[in-house]
């Protein structure tokens, strides 16, 4: 009967630290982005906006950038971080086609992550005149991607998913019910 409880009591406490520490195990992502991915856009965007999971901070000097056919490289203004938000002014400059924006961020755990979301441009974007300066107030155009498709793409920290360090967690904890089993057993 005392070999039963203190299995069972194990057993508890293993799943509680679990339940507690899974939350932790999850890192931050991006949750949308604005143009979203797989986006169709008949005119450029004028701002590019990031959203992510949790508070970012800006990897380095170079965190956003646009390139697409031809070499087509857009110019990126300053980007600026409010919270879990990354916004940045966009000069548009190429052809028509398919374009990739990638990013480098920090999250607030420490943990650094870059990724990519990929959209198309249905017509040219020509070089903006002289008197056309982007803002970092003007609002982007709607994009036709669905919410579900707005997500970046992964990058190689977040590789293995949450479920493998649960399930390696479960598989821990019963190794050492196995043994606090077989220990309790001699004892008897």
């Amino acid at each position: 009967m005392r070999f039963k409880r203190f299995g069972a009591s194990l057993l508890v406490t293993g799943l509680a630290l679990l339940g507690a520490a899974s939350p932790a195990l999850a890192h931050s992502e991006l949750k949308s982005s604005d143009p979203a991915r797989g986006a169709s856009l008949a005119t450029p965007p004028t701002q590019i906006k990031l959203t992510f999971s949790g508070p970012v901070t800006l990897a380095d000097d170079n965190p956003i950038q646009i390139t697409g056919p031809e070499n087509a490289s857009w110019t990126v203004g300053r980007a600026e971080v409010a919270g879990t938000v990354v916004t940045a002014p966009v000069k548009a400059v190429g052809p028509a086609g398919e374009y990739t924006l990638r990013y480098k961020v920090t999250f607030d755990d420490s943990h650094a992550s870059s990724g990519s979301v990929k959209f198309n441009l249905s017509a040219p974007a020509a070089a903006p005149s002289s008197q056309s300066q982007p803002s970092s107030q003007a609002p982007a155009p709607a994009s036709s991607a669905s919410p579900a498709s707005q997500a970046g793409e992964t990058t190689p920290e977040d590789l293995v998913p949450s479920w493998v360090w649960i399930v390696l967690a479960v598989a821990v904890v019963a190794a050492g019910v196995v043994v606090a089993l077989r220990f309790t057993r001699r004892k008897d």
